[in-house]
């Protein structure tokens, strides 16, 4: 146990010393630029999905901050003609620079990709919105990035505690089997059998992987440096996705009786049908909608909170109000390792619920 909170005592003293020195450089950088800062502008770029994985800031001669960041591949299409094209995002310059490709010319604004007009340049109209063909972007984003990181991560998680299962079977857990199976059983005995019922076995894969997929985002995304600091399950796009999982599962798991009490409610007046028919096949929508919109909340308030605290350093414009916000940020931190798998639990447990209501025999 004391070599446990050791462990944890030298990682927040780590976090502390870089949070600390990072915030300290870059209040000289902006006391140096006398720039206005702007905390929203900043919070929005730091919580949304991104070209290029950034790792640090560092600053010329001249006193301007220069990126550095880590290079992940673009990946554009157009149809009309059919054409793909794909380098590196370092080609943008952080947006500093259009690419040219064939006749095609791209322009990065922010982290939008426009296909520039003849002049090489962007049309705008009169509300100042910039009104360019956008090609098709299926790029390999910094959450891409990240939840392919967590793919190979949870290969490498179930692929070990399997192994150890086949090399020791019916000997009590070692190692990394240890830490994983009381997890695992609780999800299978407190998660799944109790909601889902004698055909639990059939939907535990999913709800497993869905649990680990969650949490491991979600603690990925508390390491402020490389290779975390991804906002992966604070992406719509992305609990958009594991909602529609859900969704798919449970209405095409749904036996007859499920319908029945949705189309013609057992000891319902004829009569009221009419209302209570499209208020039960609205509620079929809003399970999965309220699966997206309750994960995807949670985690980016966290995110907000953390760098909301940050930014009140720059706001006062005194490196000395680091000595009151880093200390906060810690806690907030710490309260969002408990979030992390709080987030996940919920997830996994309201799918369960939304299964077994689904398959559950006629009683």
């Amino acid at each position: 146990m004391s070599t446990f909170l050791n462990k944890k005592l030298r990682l927040l003293s780590f976090v502390l010393v870089f949070f600390s020195t990072a915030l300290f450089a870059v209040a000289n950088t902006h006391e140096t630029k006398e720039e206005a800062f702007d905390p929203g502008t900043v919070i929005l770029e730091h919580i949304a999905d991104n070209h290029d994985w950034h790792l640090w800031d560092l600053t010329d001669d001249n006193g301007h901050k220069v990126p550095v960041s880590f290079p992940l591949p673009i990946i554009l299409v157009q149809t009309q003609p059919f054409n793909v094209d794909v380098f590196l995002s370092s080609e943008f310059h952080h947006g500093h620079s259009p690419v040219k490709k064939g006749d095609i010319t791209y322009i990065m604004q922010g982290q939008t990709i426009y296909i520039a007009n003849k002049e090489g340049k962007l049309d705008v109209n009169a509300a100042g919105d910039v009104i360019n063909e956008k090609p098709i972007d299926i790029s390999i984003t910094k959450n891409v990035s990240s939840m392919f990181l967590v793919a190979l991560l949870m290969l490498w998680v179930f692929l070990s505690v399997a192994k150890t299962y086949k090399k020791r079977p019916d000997q009590a857990p070692k190692g990394m089997q240890s830490f994983f199976e009381p997890i695992i059983l609780f999800i299978k005995e407190d998660i799944a059998i109790p909601n889902i019922g004698h055909t639990y076995a059939k939907y535990l894969p999913y709800l497993l992987t869905v649990f680990f997929f969650i949490w491991f985002n979600n603690m990925l995304g508390l390491i402020p440096i490389f290779p975390g600091s991804a906002n992966v399950t604070g992406n719509i796009a992305v609990t958009f996705v594991l909602a529609i999982f859900t969704f798919l599962i449970v209405n095409f798991s749904a036996n007859k009786n499920y319908w029945k009490h949705i189309f013609a409610m057992p000891g319902l007046p004829k009569v009221l049908l009419i209302i209570m028919i499209p208020i039960e096949i609205i509620g079929v929508f809003t399970k999965p909608f309220a699966l997206m919109i309750r994960l995807f909340a949670n985690i980016s308030a966290g995110h907000i909170v953390v760098l909301s605290l940050v930014s009140l350093i720059f706001i006062f414009k005194t490196a000395w109000l680091a000595f009151g916000s880093i200390p906060l940020v810690l806690f907030i931190d710490v309260l969002e390792l408990f979030v992390a798998i709080l987030q996940a639990y919920i997830f996994t447990m309201l799918s369960a619920l939304f299964i077994g209501l689904a398959v559950q025999e006629h009683h």
